[in-house]
């Protein structure tokens, strides 16, 4: 890689500019709540489920859609914030974020629910990837860098997890649109401060924005992921098929065409650079194993131990204290072993603690569950650090936005397949339960949507029948999570592996390579 940049003579000014570390936080302030955005619904489901009373499918669409929606239009946002500029694009993104946020917490639908959490996924998907683009652009001295892209990764790492704390703390006082509410003041703190600290930057020979590249990439990845998870919970229709075929067709046209175009939204060589490709496999997973984990443990803690909100989401805080710790230290970590070593020590230990998660039962103490959680945020600090860096590194200043974008698809798509898969195993299983003699059908069937369900229909029957029937669908709801959790580990140690060779060779310098 090409040092040039780093001896810049514009360097030395941008380097001593005194704002630039508060710019930076307000970055990370929006991204820490695009993060939480993700994973605070998770906690509010049961108070949501009571209000709005959604189905088993219509609770998952609310949970994923947020995400999908994300995943299906940040590669064309990262392009269109190259050809608009960074900063314009994030402070529209940011008043969009506020105003959505708004509808979100007083939807009286579960259709206007999935509606306003889809139209939240367009605002965060404008946010993402302009804020790794700025720093790159902020950041001119390697070592700093290096380290705002560390603070950057460790708290986009520990946004998944600190979502439930704060929706714990907010559910305890106040109705469940609270949690949407929480964006309104930082969104404005961001907009205030990001138009005066945050410098402009775009890429000055882009081209035109691309539409019909822009519509194949968002059918794509939603059709993809759409029949991924709708296989994992109800198995095989010709619905599904039909998502997947037109999901993959859109896909494959999406890449064919940005090969023909003089200005691609995403120049498809970045992923012929086999450390590249490495990390963006290594980021996807690493959200999968976390994301995954924080969104049925939520509703393991609540549900079948019977803590309250606050005490569940304070109960995953061991997963967004070792995401930060170890992400502040991962780029160092990683210059003085290996990249590779980093990155698949960090998935391998994700791996084992998911393992953990298969020793779980209903009486389970909390030590073993708060020893899983710190390991899985240590695991995560470490290999989403280090591989961030690695994808901003591969490409010249100019496609900042372009690799940013697909460092954050790989973030949310990660986040979508952790609770789509992992959430449908999950659901799946238990479906399966058999209700006790003596339950009317249609309280059975109440109760077969969701455990949440299950323990609000029993609230009309005789006490022995109404225990009996909780305690065997919050049993079929823990085997759920064993296999769901042994699933996971498996496909995170296998990664691990993965990156191992994918990685082989790469490395940080100073700083981070450009």
């Amino acid at each position: 890689m090409s040092s040039t940049l780093r001896t810049s003579p514009t360097s030395g000014t941008e380097v001593k500019s005194p704002g630039r570390w508060l710019a930076l936080s307000v970055l990370v302030l929006a991204v820490l709540l695009v993060a939480v955005d993700a994973t605070v619904l998770g906690l509010a489901a049961p108070a949501l489920s009571e209000d709005l009373k959604p189905s088993g499918t219509q609770l998952l669409w609310i949970g994923d859609i947020y995400s999908f929606v994300i995943a299906g239009l940040l590669v064309s946002m990262g392009s269109l914030g190259d050809r608009i500029g960074r900063k314009k694009l994030l402070l529209i993104g940011a008043t969009a974020f506020g105003a959505v946020s708004v509808l979100n917490a007083y939807a009286t639908s579960p259709e206007m629910m999935i509606v306003a959490r889809a139209l939240l996924g367009v605002a965060g998907a404008t946010l993402m990837p302009s804020t790794l683009a700025l720093i790159r652009n902020i950041f001119h001295d390697p070592k700093e860098r290096s380290l705002a892209i560390g603070i950057w990764g460790a708290t986009a790492s520990a946004g998944a997890a600190v979502g439930p704390v704060v929706g714990g703390a907010l559910l305890q006082h106040f109705w469940w649109g609270s949690v949407f509410l929480i964006n309104l003041p930082v969104m404005a703190a961001l907009v205030l401060v990001g138009v005066k600290l945050l410098p402009e930057s775009k890429n000055p020979v882009a081209g035109p924005w691309d539409l019909v590249s822009v519509g194949l990439s968002l059918v794509g990845v939603i059709g993809v992921v759409y029949a991924i998870k709708e296989v994992a919970s109800h198995g095989l229709t010709w619905e599904v098929g039909a998502a997947a075929v037109i999901g993959a067709a859109a896909l494959y046209a999406f890449v064919r065409r940005q090969h023909r175009l003089a200005s691609p939204l995403l120049d498809m060589r970045l992923f012929q650079h086999r450390g590249f490709s490495g990390a963006v496999l290594a980021d996807l997973l690493t959200v999968f194993g976390l994301s995954g984990l924080v969104f049925f443990l939520s509703q393991f803690l609540q549900l079948v131990q019977g803590r309250d909100p606050l005490e569940a989401g304070l109960a995953e805080l061991p997963a967004a204290i070792g995401a930060v710790a170890t992400g502040l230290l991962a780029g160092r970590y990683a210059r003085r072993f290996s990249v590779r070593g980093v990155v698949a020590g960090g998935l391998g230990a994700i791996g084992l603690a998911l393992a953990a998660i298969t020793l779980v039962h209903k009486e389970t103490g909390y030590p073993l569950l708060g020893a899983a959680l710190l390991v899985v945020g240590l695991g995560a600090g470490f290999s989403f650090t280090v591989t961030a860096d690695v994808i901003l590194s591969s490409v010249p200043k100019e496609q900042a936005g372009s690799a940013s974008a697909v460092s954050e698809t790989a973030y949310e798509l990660g986040a979508a397949l952790g609770i789509a898969l992992l959430g449908s195993i999950v659901t799946g299983v238990y479906q399966g339960f058999t209700a006790p003699a003596g339950v009317p059908a249609d309280v059975a069937a109440a109760a077969h949507e969701s455990l949440g369900g299950a323990v609000e229909a029993s609230a009309g029957l005789a006490p022995e029948t109404a225990t009996g029937l909780v305690s065997t669908a919050q049993a079929a709801f823990v085997d759920g999570l064993n296999i769901a959790a042994g699933v996971g580990a498996a496909v995170l140690l296998a990664t691990a592996v993965a990156a191992w060779f994918l990685l082989k060779g790469q490395k940080l310098e100073e700083g981070a390579e450009h």
